[in-house]
């Protein structure tokens, strides 16, 4: 009887040791907020709004967000300026702002390097010439901006290697893929999305080709038809330079977490290509539903989760054999980013809402592939970032 007790008396205890709180950060775009959500393994809540910006009147755009790999600060790109974006840093706990610099034109996504602590941020150029933007570099002590490192046209999703030695980011107008020495800030690499797309598979060797003039290989072809309003990129096109118009649009990039590949979401193409990048050519491709548009890759690099915008729907892909394992409806459309547990337990999923609705951020278990819970936050809820697992 004693014995019994004593083992019933452990496992409680296990049980209390294993419950864990997740730590999530989303922005509102079209609210002006960022909130930082609760969820503690069934229920997600929004626990604490928070206001940024400094114009009352004005809309000004939190788009990108990331934590510093200390988890002490995270970082928010708000993308609207006269004309220029701003990078802001706040403390995590307390979420004030303890610096902050100007970027370029309509500030995205960004992360911070292991390696040289530095910050790279994409600059989408949303409302200017569809002409060559770039990447910012900031040292985040200082909060002072290095370097703007060219690359291609509305540059959008961008990560860095698991080392931070190495930065890849795709340009959704030019349909490029580039790769940044993080520590030289140079391009080293461009691979044209478009022309790759044309070729069959083992048709070309990629490693063999002069990679800086790979932009003039593609040639302009028809567009597929594509509602640009579930992309919230309704001024694209406005005022082009001549310049190709992508079809494969790719808006996002992975990388993996122990192997030389990154992942491509192509928004316009329906597809997710695999891109070896020692041998610099596609070396997979998976068929999707529509609109792909953020990934992100479990730690374990075995599965990869997919927002699908446009379909309303979250895919959870396993990398080794390049099937969907599911394709799970979200609880509102439009779908925006995704952000993985650092225990692979779970993706958070925020979900922008239509017109006037209020935005969510939605829960799924990637191990039964279901939807576990929605927190609800301000409008058009876009960007997110994992922040910490806390033990009960």
């Amino acid at each position: 009887m004693r014995k019994s007790l004593i083992v019933l008396m452990l496992i409680a205890a296990t049980t209390v040791v294993q419950a864990q709180d997740y730590y999530i950060y989303v922005t509102a775009e079209s609210e002006d907020e960022v909130a930082l959500i609760k969820f503690d393994g069934k229920e997600a809540e929004t626990i604490k709004r928070i206001p940024v910006g400094v114009w009352p009147a004005e809309n000004e755009g939190p788009h990108g967000i990331t934590v510093s790999p200390d988890g002490k600060h995270w970082y928010l790109s708000l993308a609207h300026g006269n004309p220029y974006g701003t990078l802001y840093k706040y403390e995590t706990g307390t979420d004030k702002v303890v610096g902050e610099t100007k970027l370029g034109l309509f500030p995205a996504s960004m992360q911070i390097s292991e390696a040289s602590g530095l910050l790279y941020c994409v600059n989408f150029n949303l409302h200017g010439d569809m002409v060559p933007s770039s990447v910012s570099v900031v040292d985040v002590e200082s909060m002072t901006e290095l370097e703007q490192i060219t690359t291609g046209a509305m540059p959008h999703g961008s990560r860095l290697t698991a080392d931070g030695l190495k930065h890849y980011s795709v340009a959704m107008m030019s349909g490029e893929l580039f790769e940044i020495d993080a520590l030289r800030l140079t391009v080293t690499k461009k691979f044209d999305l478009d022309a790759a797309g044309k070729m069959a598979m083992g048709e070309m060797d990629h490693s063999k080709m002069d990679h800086s003039k790979m932009g003039d290989m593609a040639k302009k072809e028809e567009e597929p038809a594509m509602d640009h309003s579930k992309m919230d990129h309704s001024a694209m096109g406005m005022g082009a330079a001549p310049m190709k118009h992508s079809a494969f649009k790719p808006t996002w990039v992975s990388t993996h977490p122990t192997k030389d590949l990154v992942y491509v979401a192509g928004n316009g193409a329906a597809e997710i290509y695999e891109v070896d990048t020692k041998a610099w050519k596609v070396t997979r491709k998976f068929k999707t539903d529509k609109g792909p548009y953020n990934m992100d890759i479990t730690p374990d690099g075995k599965k990869l989760i997919v927002s699908y915008k446009t379909a309303a729907k979250t895919g959870i892909w396993d990398l080794e054999y390049g099937t969907e394992l599911a394709s799970i409806a979200n609880s509102q459309k439009v779908t925006h980013g995704v952000a993985i547990s650092t225990d692979g337990k779970f993706a958070f999923v925020s979900v922008e809402g239509k017109q006037g609705d209020a935005g969510a951020m939605d829960v799924f278990d990637l191990q039964t592939f279901k939807l576990v819970d929605t927190a609800h936050l301000g409008k058009q809820a876009g960007g997110i970032a994992f922040w910490k697992i806390e033990n009960q």
